[in-house]
């Protein structure tokens, strides 16, 4: 099997290209390229299609992040689960959008996206960022949010027409909810403007809702948020987006996800880190010590003699639960303690005396980190350090 071009190479951008120069390279190549332009040439064919899988997945945030991530392998099988149907909330990349659309929408002054019919009233989606804690990340949570958006009306049910009204065929499209229009080489179609792509216009719109078959109305929804979600990840709930305009399919809503500093904990990826200060004395003579863990607990970690800051000791499965493992067996990451040795302030008069009585005894033997060090720079400074 041929190996896949990587995607910025495909669209001649960097990796750290942006959202306008992804579409100008794209805009311009898919010119180029366009089958349309090259017919018979299966060379041009293949690179416009290319083209096409390219900026799909670069000009989407998440598809863009997982690719960066993971290459090609994100978008192979049991990679990106998607949400199930019937209102469900899941993880999703993001559907493959029109490219068509995105790319000569703006000739036309915009328009619908997929035709006529009920997919041209498809209400919008919606975007609600949502803050957890990274103990709500670690557990999982059910939290209740509320989302300005549109509903049905209930007045007319959706049709838009006031009671005992009916539609009638659109004049401007002849009932086809599509318009076509020339422009250089391509023909494009897009929704109608007058009926919105549904076919059929209103005479006598509903008083409450002006033919458009929603209202505005404030939602409150419960999020399930599953345990491992980390920063920037999405949770579709379908069907909760705006209604759809006069009886059209509601968008869908999905909640972007942001985690809140902890005070203790660090994240990087599925493990925890954690700096925790001993005394001088522990680090010298060494001894047990607890230290806390994100599921509200302790843990016992054993100080060796001569410990120095910097130290790391592992605690397995004391990390993050990682959403990979449902269903693929991975199991959570580890938490890092990193001990950082605090040097004694506010000494008293017997500490003092103590200290000093250390210090006038031979630190070779004690500090040999230290002694071999100076020792170097005097060999360095040729004896001069006497």
């Amino acid at each position: 099997m041929a190996t896949k071009r990587d995607y910025y190479e495909i669209l001649g951008v960097g990796r750290d290209a942006g959202a306008d120069e992804l579409k100008r390279a794209f805009r311009k190549l898919a010119m180029q390229y366009h089958p349309d332009r090259n017919p018979d040439d299966a060379g041009a064919e293949h690179k416009f299609k290319e083209l096409n899988e390219a900026y799909d997945v670069l000009k989407d945030d998440q598809k863009r992040a997982a690719y960066d991530q993971y290459g090609h392998a994100a978008f192979e099988q049991g990679m990106g689960q998607r949400g199930g149907a019937g209102g469900g909330a899941g993880f999703d990349f993001g559907s493959f959008s029109d490219i068509f659309d995105d790319l000569f929408g703006e000739f036309m002054g915009g328009g619908g996206r997929r035709g006529g019919g009920q997919s041209a009233n498809r209400g919008s989606d919606l975007r609600y960022n949502l803050e957890i804690s990274l103990e709500d990340a670690f557990r999982g949570k059910t939290v209740q949010i509320r989302v300005p958006t549109s509903a049905t009306c209930e007045a007319c049910d959706g049709s838009g027409g006031e009671a005992g009204s009916q539609p009638v065929t659109c004049s401007t499209c002849n009932g086809m909810g599509k318009v076509r229009a020339s422009q250089g080489f391509f023909t494009i179609e897009r929704a109608c403007p007058t009926c919105g792509g549904a076919g059929r216009v209103i005479e006598r719109p509903c008083k409450i809702c002006g033919g458009a078959g929603r209202v505005h109305k404030d939602k409150t929804l419960s999020v399930d948020i599953p345990p491992g979600v980390d920063e920037g990840n999405r949770i579709r709930l379908t069907g909760e987006g705006e209604a759809g305009i006069r009886g059209g399919p509601p968008g869908d809503l999905y909640v972007f996800l942001s985690v809140s500093p902890h005070r203790i904990f660090r994240r990087e990826g599925q493990h925890l880190q954690c700096q925790v200060p001993i005394s001088m004395a522990s680090a010298a003579l060494g001894g047990i010590v607890e230290v806390p863990t994100l599921d509200g607990g302790k843990a016992r970690i054993t100080i060796p003699e001569g410990t120095q800051t910097g130290k790391q000791f592992r605690l397995r499965g004391k990390g993050m639960p990682s959403l990979a493992q449902q269903g693929r067996g991975s199991g959570p990451g580890d938490l890092y303690i990193q001990v950082m040795v605090e040097t004694p302030a506010k000494l008293t008069k017997r500490q003092r005396e103590l200290l000093e009585e250390f210090a006038q005894i031979d630190a070779e033997a004690t500090s040999p980190e230290s002694s071999g060090f100076f020792a170097k720079v005097k060999e360095m400074l040729g004896g001069k350090g006497d």
